[in-house]
């Protein structure tokens, strides 16, 4: 057979260059090659797409080569018009998204804009389908009466066509920066800085998109459904091309409706200026033309921008210092002396529609192997590296992905398909976002979060992005209505601004804050009354606290609490401090470098807290052990008001043999008002492990009227009482008061030391990263984990205040003091960027984020890092 004899010397040709081209990596794997095939027919022989994973490839082949074979053994004309109009159309669809909705089995795709589909989107689609059928039944019926009024008709609908396909692409254009890429548009906003204003325009932009996008879904797909429903070919008995053909153009009506209509116009406009018996019009239907046009179109947008490509590099290797080398010269003469050996290369690539690969990033252009759009393994984001600012992009993409979609479905960034990339910028962050699949309404994309700027060479690149933006969007005054693109022929070409609500990141030193003697002695009195707020609102806020109060109320009494006393009780004698309490013993700031990685800390020795056992013990205080004795003769169950006392021994060395130790008694207290118990403490806060002479003296630092303030503004109290009433017998409260003046203050003394010195701010730094001094209360409070998050918070809001009151001046009243603490509460996240709440606080969108560091290569300053959610622009 000569055409065997022919392909066996074609094959032996072949087979002598196969080692070379696997030796230049133009031999393709056998997995990428049949991937590729698979994708190559699916698309041009079967009007589908590329798909977003290998699976969803292999399946939609499949199923779109079994609905071109099934519609050949269809007898009716009709009927296999009907089946072909219904099938491209339910596979333009995301039917896999659409089955997990309905509560299928498969999985949606991570990379998919995860569109919910709603009663009212499948009632639409629904429609959609009824009416494609119906109208493609009623005009293949018409086409078969007259053969006159069908050709008149579907040149009629050509024209429509042409005009549909006009007023698209100049839509299309009226949404981006650029008209061609060339043109700046009149009807864009010059300037960007303006969020208000911006959008305000843009919004009127959308307007001509949501008209372009009814032209695009509703309008095009029924006018181009009516060309190819009164074409001849569909009245004849169906042969192999016509179902390939007709196929392929029904789906590609829906799957991708702009190059459908690019294509149909094409072949329409060729049809009219043509002779009928041209070969391309007499030989070929209109199915098998509509192929032919896609590939050449295809193919004819890869050579030109692979060329271009080529022809960038030449000249950036040539321009660019940092890529001049001393062969640079020698190559560029190369390519121009070898220019048509070039142009080969460019050819066979676009051929194969496989990339075009500069050696080593020189102007040596070599032809890789061909490969599918998705040339990675697995499904996109399983190879993802996770790091620091990974959280800040997870918390971006969702609001990205909502932006995109709008400005998809408005045309703004041009002509989708897949394997498009487009690059997003904001401040220091980079967006790679990569198109993988397209049909109707829906597209499938791949978003990455590129590495921050860690080298010199990345913030080159950015530098070179940033420029690229600023003259696009933002222009002087003065610039011309209709400029040029300075930049054009670069391989980036600006398209729109996405207004999308993400962190931005300021970071300031607090030289002359964080130091100031003024501000750390306001520091100190600030942080009780923080810790006075912090403390009385997270009791008012415990559930549990609220069934004590009806039990309370029930029984008509409020029950014992135990109290440390303050003060020394007739039947004791206080505690002296045999063993003062030097300041030594605490922290020893070095002031050489108040930034030191980890303070300096002296401690003359370290002892078990060890607790004396007294018999008879019945009141037991967590960590600590409880001695009661009988006075007397009161045996009979009434015991009297000396023997309500017990003795509690904390934290001290054991006490020699023979020797008499001052002990503190802890008197047994009951509230005054009944409601007291909404905003009791927890009990293993109660306990006692500072000296009494320091407790009473530290009391003094307690702010009683900032107290009351606190409680007399709550609103937890949902009584048949008056509420100010209520809150004003707990604010007087004397025993409730106490409470709250040991726990407040031993988290003082725990988090400051028991010196009345001015903190450091070496100090400051250390415990708002968490790291406490040691004292004598520091075991008491971190074994205490609610209490201590509760204390280190307090010191971090307090923190927070001075440098407020540094910046918009002092606070005039509580009420203002208030506010402040309210919307640190709300709005403010204020804490360590590598604790797990931090990240929590962004995926839960806080409106503001606050944090502090040291930088060592600025000795002496602290850096003040604030992350806030604004509208901004990508």
């Amino acid at each position: 057979i000569p055409a065997l004899e022919q392909m066996n010397q074609i094959l032996h040709i072949l087979f002598i260059f196969l080692p070379f081209l696997w030796a230049v990596g133009t031999l393709p794997p056998p997995d990428a090659l049949f991937l590729w095939a698979m994708e190559q027919v699916l698309e041009f022989g079967l009007g589908g797409s590329s798909m977003s994973t290998h699976l969803r490839l292999l399946v939609m082949f499949i199923i779109s080569a079994g609905t071109a074979i099934t519609s050949y053994f269809i007898p009716s004309t009709v009927g296999a018009v009907l089946f072909m109009t219904g099938l491209g159309f339910l596979l333009s669809l995301n039917l896999s998204d659409m089955s997990h909705r309905i509560g299928a089995k498969s999985k949606a795709l991570p990379s998919c804009s995860k569109k919910q589909f709603t009663q009212k989107e499948c009632l639409f689609y629904i429609i959609m389908l009824v009416l494609a059928l119906l109208e493609t039944s009623l005009l293949h019926h018409f086409a078969g009466f007259s053969q006159i009024s069908k050709s008149n008709s579907q040149v009629i609908f050509g024209y429509i066509l042409v005009i549909l396909l006009i007023i698209l692409w100049i839509l299309r254009e009226i949404q981006s920066v650029y008209i061609i890429g060339i043109f700046r548009n009149p009807f864009y906003p010059r300037d960007v800085h303006p969020v208000t204003i911006f959008l305000e325009k843009q919004t009127r932009l959308m307007k001509i998109g949501i008209a372009r996008r009814i032209l695009l879904t509703l309008v095009s797909p029924f006018a181009m459904i009516a060309f190819l429903s009164l074409d001849s070919s569909l009245q004849e008995l169906h042969s192999v091309s016509v179902s390939i053909g007709f196929t392929r153009a029904f789906r590609m009506v829906w799957q991708n409706t702009e190059n459908a209509l690019l294509e149909i116009v094409i072949v329409s406009a060729v049809h009219l200026i043509s002779s009928t018996d041209l070969w391309w019009n007499r030989s070929l239907d209109i199915g098998i033309r509509l192929l032919l046009v896609g590939i050449i179109r295809d193919r004819l947008i890869q050579f030109i921008s692979k060329l271009q490509f080529a022809v960038t590099l030449l000249l950036a290797s040539w321009t660019e210092k940092k890529q001049r080398r001393k062969t640079t010269t020698t190559l560029c003469i190369l390519n121009i002396v070898f220019s048509p050996f070039v142009l080969i290369f460019i050819v066979f690539s676009t051929l194969l529609s496989s990339p075009l690969l500069p050696l080593f990033t020189l102007p040596v252009f070599l032809v890789g192997f061909p490969r599918p759009i998705q040339s990675w393994p697995g499904a996109v984001g399983t190879t993802a590296c996770v790091c620091a600012d990974t959280v800040y992009y997870y918390q971006m993409v969702p609001r990205l992905t909502a932006a995109l979609q709008t400005a998809m479905a408005a045309g703004s960034l041009g002509l989708l398909s897949p394997g498009s990339h487009y690059l997003g910028r904001f401040q220091d962050r980079l967006i790679w976002i990569m198109i993988l699949e397209c049909g109707y309404t829906y597209c499938c994309i791949n978003i990455k979060g590129l590495e921050l700027q860690e080298t010199s060479c990345h913030t080159a690149e950015a530098r070179r992005v940033d420029e690229v933006f600023e003259s696009a969007f933002e222009q002087e005054e003065y610039t011309k209505v209709c400029s040029l693109n300075e930049h054009f022929g670069n391989v980036l070409t600006p398209c729109t601004v996405l207004p999308v609500k993400l962190y931005s990141d300021a970071r300031s030193v607090l030289s002359g804050i964080i130091d100031s003697h003024e501000n750390l002695m306001e520091f100190k009195g600030d942080l009780v009354k923080v810790l006075v707020w912090i403390l009385i609102h997270y009791c008012s806020k415990r559930p549990s606290m609220e069934e004590n109060v009806h039990k309370t109320e029930n029984k008509g009494q409020a029950p014992l609490l135990i109290l440390p006393a303050l003060n020394t009780s007739p039947y004791s004698k206080s505690l002296e401090d045999s063993d003062s309490l030097n300041s030594e013993t605490f922290d020893d700031w070095s002031d050489d470098d108040i930034f030191d990685d980890e303070p300096t800390i002296k401690k003359e020795k370290e002892e078990k807290d060890q607790l004396k056992d007294f018999p008879g013990t019945n009141f037991p205080i967590p960590g600590s052990i409880v001695e009661s004795q009988r006075v007397g003769d009161h045996s009979t169950g009434t015991v009297p008001e000396n023997n309500l006392y017990k003795a509690v021994i904390l934290g001290y060395p054991a006490i020699d043999k023979g020797k008499q130790e001052d002990i503190a008694y802890i008197p047994l207290m009951q509230f005054s008002c009944s409601h007291s118990h909404l905003l009791s403490l927890p009990k293993e806060w109660r306990s006692a492990c500072i000296p009494n002479s320091k407790m009473k003296e530290m009391s003094s630092l307690f702010p009683e009227d900032w107290y009351q303030f606190v409680v007399r503004q709550l609103e937890c109290f949902h009584s048949e009482e008056k509420a100010s009433n209520v809150l004003e017998e707990v604010a007087k409260d004397k025993v409730l008061k106490d409470f709250y003046v040991h726990t407040v203050m031993t988290c003082y003394f725990s988090l400051f030391g028991i010196d009345n010195m001015i903190p450091s701010p070496g100090l400051i730094l250390s415990v708002y990263s968490g790291v406490l001094p040691w004292s004598v209360a520091l075991d008491w409070l971190t074994e205490k984990p609610e209490l201590f998050q509760l204390a280190l918070k307090a010191f971090r809001y307090t923190l927070k205040l001075m440098i407020d009151k540094a910046s918009l001046g002092p606070i005039e009243d509580f009420k203002e003091l208030t506010s402040f603490l309210e919307e640190y509460e709300s709005d403010w996240y204020i804490g360590s960027v590598s604790d797990e709440k931090w990240k929590e606080a962004i995926l839960q969108e806080k409106p503001y984020l606050f944090s502090l560091g040291y930088d060592p290569s600025m000795p002496g300053t602290a850096i003040n890092r604030v992350s806030s959610s604004l509208n901004s622009q990508i």
